[in-house]
């Protein structure tokens, strides 16, 4: 599996959180799941779920609610991003924001091009204690030819032309937009929520004196053939 170029646009990288983050942070057990240390289109990462009780679930899944080989023939479509504003319209993602099938997306960091320099610059952002977070997203099911099923999900975006970080990030005139970072002691209550209207008061920005942002430029390796590179 190769890495794709970096991408000047809407975040499309982000690192997950190893084994050992997840268990501390979150609570929850990998078990023998792994998944590469760097999150692209189509790799696996892990994903939180509501449980049969409510309660947070691990789940490994692919990032893009429709994955390349469930694409047509000669269509590509990204579905990295879900925009707040049209989730419920766009069919890409408005069953699953209507049945609710929200999930948490644990990361690191995640990365986007900064222009304070006046040209783009790939900047990582996270917390400012350096501990992991999640943010919201939606997910699905799908079947596969060999009759298996697959996971694959999407990160929610909301408008930050005013955020004092999240305005710097995009080409400038272009409109600003952040991914939702939900607040550690609120997560149970996003994978909970009792109707779309409920959910969209968990749809909004996150305070930038909590946030942490620094340049991040590709390394060699992260254009190669991955090696391994899996978290075990």
């Amino acid at each position: 599996m190769a890495r794709p170029a970096y991408h000047v646009a809407m975040c499309v990288n982000f690192i997950p959180p190893d084994p050992h983050q997840l268990r501390r942070d979150f609570g929850l057990d990998a078990g023998d799941q792994l998944w590469p240390e760097s999150c692209w289109q189509d790799y696996p990462a892990p994903i939180i779920v509501k449980g049969r009780q409510g309660e947070p679930a691990l789940q490994l899944a692919s990032y893009g609610m429709v994955p390349k080989r469930h694409q047509p023939a000669g269509v590509r479509i990204s579905t990295l991003n879900a925009r707040a504003e049209t989730v419920a319209q766009r069919v890409s993602f408005r069953r699953a924001w209507q049945q609710l099938d929200v999930c948490l997306v644990p990361m690191q960091h995640f990365f986007e091009p900064c222009y304070r320099s006046g040209r783009a610059e790939r900047w990582q952002i996270g917390m400012a204690d350096g501990q992991p977070f999640a943010v919201a997203g939606l997910w699905r099911s799908w079947l596969e030819p060999d009759g298996s099923l697959s996971h694959a999900f999407t990160q929610l975006t909301i408008n930050a032309d005013q955020h004092p970080l999240m305005r710097h990030m995009h080409k400038p005139g272009d409109e600003k937009r952040s991914l939702v970072i939900i607040p550690p002691e609120r997560n149970t209550d996003w994978l909970n929520c009792a109707d779309p209207e409920s959910a969209c008061r968990f749809l909004t920005l996150y305070p930038a004196e909590w946030m942490a942002a620094a340049p991040a430029p590709l390394k060699p390796v992260e254009s190669a053939p991955v090696q391994g590179g899996l978290f075990d």
